[in-house]
């Protein structure tokens, strides 16, 4: 009868020759991280591994063992007869789980038995984590960025999807990281990935690009929301050359009122960013610009942010940063005919330095 193979190669190149990366851990598990393109088939739930769990530490290991088998047939039965039913004879999987242990040997046993070629990850989750952490915290990355730069409001990750839509490679760390970057940056409804699931979306990303090709991304700090960017990149960033936006500030502020229109609608959500700024603005200004809000004058409000707090930030860090410019891109307006004659100017600049999109 077959038995299942076994394998430590988790390159993208050897992950595409399966079917499908099926993680057996519990949701909470997957949720917090896994594979990128996993799906996953539990072999215990949530409250199924506790309880398993429980009765391991307090009774006995072998009634733990006949409880938790018993949980596990009935749930990898349940996947064959559901999500893995319309799957022929030829279907290649690779299994996870924690270690590469009982959990995963176990589906891979019956998956095997059924007729298909499976391979189990030897070492499991943790196996694949090594593999993150090697790659974007102790190996440099051979990428070509190029930093998209600006004030707040210029309009940087609209301008990032529209020179996607020419042909340029993009990484999208805020879209990855599920934030806006910046104070108001947060989307309401929707929590930020973790910073495991956060570094394997980005991996996942990265291992997608051409290096040989530029790649451009929007200048951030190191941190985006409350997500790290990992130093392989973050080194990049710190040497990559810069195309600069510019837009006036009005055009800034109506913009952002656009962009930001969730936080607006929340009144709480948005007194509560303000009072975050890294320079506390006093009681007085704090309750002028609550004034603002309540008579609806968000465009005000974002023009008095903008020229008491990020302009003069943004001012600062330009003097001090020393990476070149690569061009600079002055927007009159920030409508869909400005950006997509900003974005042909970009994309003629990067070919211009780099001689390829």
């Amino acid at each position: 009868m077959a038995n299942p193979e076994a394998t430590q190669d988790i390159t993208p190149a050897a992950l595409a020759r399966f079917d499908a990366i099926i993680d057996v851990r519990s949701p909470a598990e997957f949720a917090e991280d896994h594979v990128p393109g996993a799906i996953n088939l539990p072999v215990l739930n949530n409250d199924e591994r506790a309880l398993v769990g429980t009765i391991y530490v307090q009774e006995s290991r072998f009634k733990a063992r006949r409880i938790g088998g018993a949980i596990v047939a009935r749930n990898v039965a349940r996947h064959l007869e559901t999500a893995l039913a319309d799957r022929d004879g030829a279907f290649q999987p690779l299994v996870y789980c924690w270690r590469g242990g009982q959990r995963s040997g176990a589906m891979a046993v019956i998956l095997a038995q059924v007729g298909w070629r499976t391979t189990v990850l030897t070492g499991g989750y943790k196996t694949y984590r090594r593999w993150v952490q090697r790659r974007l915290y102790d190996e440099p990355l051979a990428l070509k960025l190029v930093l998209l730069d600006g004030g707040t409001g210029v309009g940087k990750t609209e301008m990032l999807h529209r020179l996607a839509e020419r042909g340029a490679q993009v990484l999208d760390l805020e879209g990855l990281a599920g934030h806006r970057g910046s104070l108001f940056g947060g989307i309401l409804g929707q929590a930020q990935p973790g910073q495991k699931l956060f570094e394997s979306r980005l991996l996942g990303a990265i291992d997608a690009l051409d290096p040989a090709r530029p790649i451009v991304v929007e200048a951030e700090s190191s941190r985006i929301g409350e997500r790290m960017t990992p130093p392989s990149i973050w080194s990049l960033m710190g040497q990559a050359p810069r195309i600069e936006l510019s837009a006036p500030r009005a055009e800034r502020a109506t913009y952002l009122v656009r962009t930001y229109g969730d936080i607006i609608r929340d009144r709480p959500a948005l007194d509560e960013a303000l009072t975050r700024l890294p320079v506390y603005p006093g009681r007085q200004r704090l309750a002028d610009w609550a004034a603002l809000a309540d008579a609806g004058q968000f465009e005000t409000l974002a023009e008095a942010l903008m020229e008491l707090h990020y302009d003069p930030a943004y001012a600062r860090s330009s003097r001090k940063d020393q990476r070149p410019l690569l061009a600079t891109v002055d927007l009159p307006a920030l409508t869909s005919e400005a950006l997509a004659e900003g974005a042909d100017q970009i994309v003629a600049a990067i070919r211009q330095r780099f001689g390829v999109l």
